[in-house]
């Protein structure tokens, strides 16, 4: 895995030729086990790695769409699973936790709801109040740049606004890691506020 901006954050990525973007796993490291969001399979390499850094607490999924590598993983591991309570009863996962807006899933770390997306209930990750961790509503199609999914796949544009607006209130938020393409390491809520300026016009 590679290191990210924080020395307890690690990332792996696997390129999708149809995308033309990364798809991202996200590991954050803390006592008693890692915690790993919207897990790709893990390589031998990334899964010494994991081992190395204490194993897994939790695995977290922000939607159904970004399942990946978690059911496999959270076995391995026997590791529970937190999903999005708008999916209960829908995520092909067996989840132990559901998680709604601001529950907060280990220290530090807290859900987020991203309503409008194309999924109910969508998750995004609030890490210490600085990073933001999504899944598939914002992302990253070019780099130091983020914008949405197509309006095709949105289930309500007005909601969706307003799940970025509640982003930029966010005075301290400076990482955004995209679930899919370029994350923002630096400037992160100026990217968010270009990209409601883009939704506006």
């Amino acid at each position: 895995m590679k290191q990210l901006h924080r020395d307890d954050l690690f990332g792996w990525s696997v390129f999708d030729e149809a995308r033309n973007v990364d798809f991202h796993g996200t590991c954050l490291v803390r006592d008693g086990g890692c915690v790993l969001i919207d897990p790709l399979p893990l390589s031998e390499h990334d899964l010494q790695h994991v081992r190395d850094l204490g194993g897994v607490s939790w695995v977290a999924v922000t939607n159904s769409d970004h399942t990946r590598g978690a059911a496999d993983i959270a076995a391995l591991f026997d590791a529970p699973i937190a999903g999005p309570r708008g999916e209960e009863g829908a995520l092909p996962l067996p989840v132990t936790r559901w998680l709604g807006d601001g529950d907060t899933l280990v220290d530090g770390l807290v859900a987020l709801e991203m309503r409008g997306s194309k999924t109910p209930g969508e998750l995004a990750f609030l890490l210490d109040g600085t990073t933001l961790i999504t899944g598939d509503l914002v992302r990253g199609q070019r780099g130091g740049r983020l914008n949405l999914l197509p309006d095709a796949k949105l289930t309500d544009r007005p909601a969706v606004y307003g799940s970025i607006r509640r982003l930029l209130e966010l005075e301290h938020l400076e990482a955004v890691l995209v679930g899919d393409g370029w994350p923002v390491f630096r400037g992160g809520r100026a990217a968010l506020a270009e990209l409601i300026v883009s939704l506006t016009r």
